[in-house]
């Protein structure tokens, strides 16, 4: 590793294959906590190349559990994570009520890295034990419409430098990479990224494959559709700007969306939307997500038709009926 330090300090960038065997020894546990954190530390200061990011990502999809759970056709929303906004947490709120719908979903998720709730975080606090055992996600699918993955049951590597990243607690590349190695490979994602610059990335190395992939990127700096400003939609058929009438909404303003100081708070929040006694602006924005996830499926209408079915799906406690299946 120190060769390999050397070289990038000297601001060298590695190929897909030296980034591809550097993370692949990571998770065989092959280099000490100062060397790995070290690492993990130049991609904080400077960009990831995409022959890094490939090489990255290749690792941990060749290295992931591979799991199955019957058919490909499920959604995953999931966000980068690490965009310093502290907001509730959207995503997953956004799949339930996709769940509610009759979609099914395969949600990735993990604890959070630099704020106080990730996926992984708020179901655990509310009662939910994570799985690994195909025949239990399956299971979860069928009665829920929902199953939840949490990655570092998939994903050695990720374990590996799990309590490195927590002791950061700083967004690190291992963060923008989650939402592309999901094990179940969803047949549709929805992936919210925090900078142009990854949503290019991203771009990139999903118009190469045949899934329907939609990316969102609020201008402001979310890594999901916030309302709070226009938001940047990338699809295989390019990329368009929306405002938030354009998605039929008014700003909302970021106090609105934001997600508690503690775990609790943050679960509390949670239960709340589900139990239709949340902020209207609130409801909007899980909304506006849900919708957005439904049209990139192509199965569900045009976007009223989805937004419908999305508000349909909150109000009617479906999203919350898939919750509680899922628990």
């Amino acid at each position: 590793m120190k060769q390999i330090l050397e070289y990038l300090f000297n601001h060298q960038t590695l190929s897909k294959s030296e980034a591809k065997a550097i993370l692949t020894e990571i998770s065989m546990n092959k280099f000490n906590d100062s060397e790995v954190t070290a690492f993990i530390t130049v991609f904080m200061m400077r960009s990831i190349t995409l022959d890094e990011f490939d090489g990255f990502r290749e690792a941990l999809l060749q290295l992931a559990n591979k799991i199955d759970l019957g058919t490909d056709d499920v959604v995953d929303i999931v966000g980068t994570g690490g965009d310093g906004k502290d907001t509730f947490n959207i995503s997953t709120l956004a799949s339930f009520v996709v769940a509610g719908t009759g979609q099914k979903v395969a949600k990735h998720g993990n604890y959070a890295a630099s704020s106080v709730s990730g996926s992984s975080t708020v179901l655990e606090e509310l009662g939910y034990r994570f799985k690994a055992n195909q025949d239990d996600l399956r299971q979860e699918l069928e009665t829920a419409n929902i199953c939840f993955l949490h990655a570092p049951l998939f994903h050695p590597a990720l374990k590996t430098v799990a309590p490195l990243r927590k002791q950061l607690g700083l967004k690190t590349f291992f963060n923008i990479m989650g939402p592309l190695v999901n094990p179940a490979q969803p047949k549709y994602s929805m992936i919210g990224v925090a900078n142009l610059e990854i949503a290019r990335i991203y771009q990139y190395l999903l118009q190469k494959e045949n899934k329907n992939f939609m990316l969102v990127n609020a201008l402001d700096g979310y890594d999901e559709i916030s309302l709070t400003a226009d938001s940047k939609i990338f699809t295989q058929q390019g990329e368009k700007i929306f405002s938030a009438q354009d998605l039929g909404f008014e700003n909302l303003k970021p106090r609105e969306i934001f997600g508690g100081k503690t775990k609790a708070e943050a679960a509390k929040i949670f239960m709340s939307v589900l139990q239709g006694e949340a902020t209207e602006a609130q409801n909007k924005v899980v909304c506006v997500n849900a919708a957005m996830a439904l049209l990139n499926t192509e199965k569900y209408g045009n976007y009223s038709d989805c937004l419908a079915l999305a508000s349909e799906s909150l109000t009617s406690k479906k999203a919350l009926k898939a919750f509680q299946n899922l628990i």
